[in-house]
């Protein structure tokens, strides 16, 4: 049996095959259930007992040496093909489609770039927050019109529990946590108990920014946003503040940013006055600081937030919010070029 195994493998060695069919053949001679190497195995068992230790070892190997030369004719059959279609192997493959970042994420990581340029550090916090840091931490009044169930997300079993209606609830837990001075931007997604509709969501996202340390003044907010303002809209970008009201802020005031489309001179989307407004800012309100534990005699701050769906209307011309929340790739796929 030993001389027939080494008649077999130089019989495997000097086997060439010129098509698959050809090597199949081969595989089913040699390597099938039935085939001259299983018939052999079948045979182990009349050996002498002295000589299966070499016979069995000659065995292991013509198995091995008949499945190594199916598997180098396969390949060399392949590679024959492949060169004979005339295929360039060395060009690139099928080009994939690439998909592009949501027009929200685009705006949000513009606004965190350019506050992180003013030192601004990121800070994030919990959706579902309570009545504290929610409203009371932020100088709201028990009456006051947010607090209403038009306005605000509560938890049925737990009146106590909100979904949070603006990241300022993540400035309160900063302010109890944090060293000052503080120098915060909270970006998040907040919820309204609002209708639906071109203009309105109950779910949207917002970017809101403090600063607390000594001596910051109105002017130190002023210059900030007017830095944001060129930054994001371009060097053109003229500002203008409004009063306003907010219970968390004193004084308050409204920032709106020349029209990005007509530039001042009026048209339907800044309804012929040349100016957007884009967010709501002020000095953080003495009360505020006193209910965080901040020393108002010490320390001042200013605090403004924005709504990134408004801001990435303005900036890409879309007329109806919904539109960001609706998945379709005909919207999504017209931001694939924007950077």
């Amino acid at each position: 049996m030993l001389d027939k195994i080494k008649q077999l493998i130089a019989e495997i060695s000097g086997f060439s095959a010129q098509t698959p069919e050809e090597v199949e053949q081969f595989r089913i001679k040699h390597l099938s259930k039935k085939g001259i190497i299983a018939l052999l195995f079948e045979d182990f068992k009349n050996v002498p007992v002295e000589q299966k230790k070499d016979i069995g070892k000659a065995l292991n190997d013509l198995k091995t040496a008949a499945q190594t030369k199916i598997n180098d004719l396969k390949e060399q059959l392949c590679d024959a093909d492949s060169g004979a279609s005339g295929t360039d192997l060395m060009l690139p493959g099928d080009p994939l489609k690439l998909g592009s970042r949501h027009p929200l994420s685009i705006v949000r990581n513009e606004i965190l770039s350019i506050f992180d340029k003013l030192g601004f550090t990121i800070s994030e916090g919990p959706e579902i927050e309570d009545d504290w840091h929610n409203f009371s931490a932020l100088n709201f009044p028990e009456e006051h019109p947010a607090r209403d169930m038009q306005d605000t997300f509560f938890i049925e079993k737990h009146p106590d529990i909100v979904l949070h209606t603006h990241t300022s609830s993540v400035q309160v837990r900063d302010m109890e946590t944090h060293q000052l001075p503080i120098r915060l931007v909270t970006p998040g997604r907040v919820f309204r108990n609002e209708a639906i509709s071109a203009r309105a969501h109950c779910i949207f996202h917002q970017i809101e920014a403090l600063y607390i340390d000594e001596n910051v003044s109105f002017a130190d907010l002023k210059q900030t946003l007017t830095y944001f303002a060129k930054e994001l809209f371009g060097p053109d970008t003229q500002i203008r503040l409004r009063p306003s009201y907010f219970p968390f802020t004193e004084p308050s005031a409204e920032m709106d940013v020349s029209c990005t489309l007509c530039h001042g001179k009026g048209c339907n989307v800044c309804k012929g006055t040349g100016w957007l407004e884009i967010l709501g800012c002020g000095m953080v309100d003495p009360n505020v600081l006193e209910l965080n534990g901040i020393d108002k005699e010490k320390y001042t701050g200013f605090a403004l937030g924005m709504g990134i769906e408004r801001i990435t209307m303005l900036k890409f011309g879309i007329k109806d919010l919904r539109l960001f929340f609706e998945n379709d790739l005909r919207f999504l796929e017209q931001f694939a070029a924007v950077v």
